[in-house]
C-alpha cells in the first residue's frame, strides 16, 4: 500500500514538472513571437540588477533606450559578432563547432572555462533568465535558442541583443553604452570604440572600455580577417 502511494505521488510530481516545463516553453514561444514586432521594455537580467541594488540598500538607475539596428554603428555590430559569435550568420542558435572546441578545452584544463554561448543563447539568457549559472538554466537555454532562431530573423536577434545586453552598472544596450562611455549616439561609434565596447561584454560589471587595449586589438584583427 505504501509503495503504491509513493509511486502515485511520484507520478503526480513528474506530471506537474512536465506541465511546468511545457508551460515555460509556451511562454517563451509566445514571448518570442510578440518580440518579432514589439521591443522589450526590459529583461529578467535588468530586473535582477534592480532587485540586487534594493537588497543592498543602494539607489538604482537604469540607462536603457531601445534603438533600431540601423541606428547602431556597423562597426559595433561587426565588433560584437567578431568577439562573441563569429559564425552568427551560419548556425541556427547553437554553434556546434565552437561548442566542441569549448568542451575539448575544458576537458584538457580539467575545469569549466569559457562559455561558448552564441549571440542567440545570450539573448535568451538576458530575456528569460538571471545571470546565475546552473546546468538546468544552461540546458533550457540550449533548447530555447533554436526556438528563437525559428521564430525570429537574424537581423531582429542581433538588434535585440545589442539593445538589451549589459554594458556596465545600470547600462543596458548600445545606445546607453555609447552615451555613457563616449557621450555620442550608438550610430557614431568608431571601429575602435565598437571593439572596446565589445571587449567588455563578457564581464560588464568589472571591465571598462579604456582598459581593454589588448583584447580590443585582438577583436579588430578578427574583424579584419572577417572582411570588416
Amino acid at each position: 500500500m505504501r509503495r503504491s502511494k509513493a509511486r502515485g505521488w511520484l507520478r503526480r510530481l513528474l506530471t506537474w514538472c512536465l506541465y511546468a516545463v511545457l508551460a515555460f516553453y509556451l511562454v517563451c514561444a509566445l514571448s518570442l513571437l510578440a518580440l518579432r514586432w514589439i521591443d522589450p521594455p526590459g529583461t529578467v537580467v535588468q530586473a535582477q540588477r534592480r532587485i540586487e541594488a534594493l537588497l543592498r540598500g543602494q539607489k538604482y538607475k537604469k540607462r536603457y533606450a531601445f534603438v533600431p539596428l540601423g541606428r547602431i554603428s556597423k562597426d559595433l555590430q561587426h565588433a560584437v559578432i567578431a568577439a562573441e559569435d563569429g559564425r552568427f550568420y551560419e548556425h541556427h542558435g547553437i554553434d556546434w563547432l565552437e561548442l566542441r572546441k569549448v568542451v575539448a578545452d575544458d576537458l584538457e584544463e580539467g575545469k569549466l572555462g569559457r562559455g561558448g554561448s552564441t549571440i542567440t543563447q545570450q539573448l535568451v539568457k538576458n530575456l528569460f533568465f538571471t545571470t546565475h549559472r546552473s546546468f538546468l538554466r544552461k540546458g533550457i537555454e540550449f533548447t530555447v535558442a533554436p526556438l528563437a532562431e525559428l521564430i525570429l530573423p537574424k537581423r531582429r536577434i542581433l538588434e535585440m541583443y545589442l539593445n538589451v545586453i549589459e554594458w556596465g552598472p545600470g547600462i543596458f544596450g548600445a545606445e546607453a553604452a555609447a552615451r555613457s562611455y563616449y557621450a555620442i549616439p550608438a550610430s557614431r561609434l568608431s571601429r575602435e570604440q565598437g571593439a572596446r565596447l565589445a571587449a567588455i561584454i563578457p564581464s560588464p560589471l568589472r571591465r571598462r572600455p579604456g582598459r581593454m587595449d589588448n583584447y580590443t586589438a585582438e577583436i579588430q584583427e578578427r574583424m579584419s580577417r572577417m572582411g570588416w
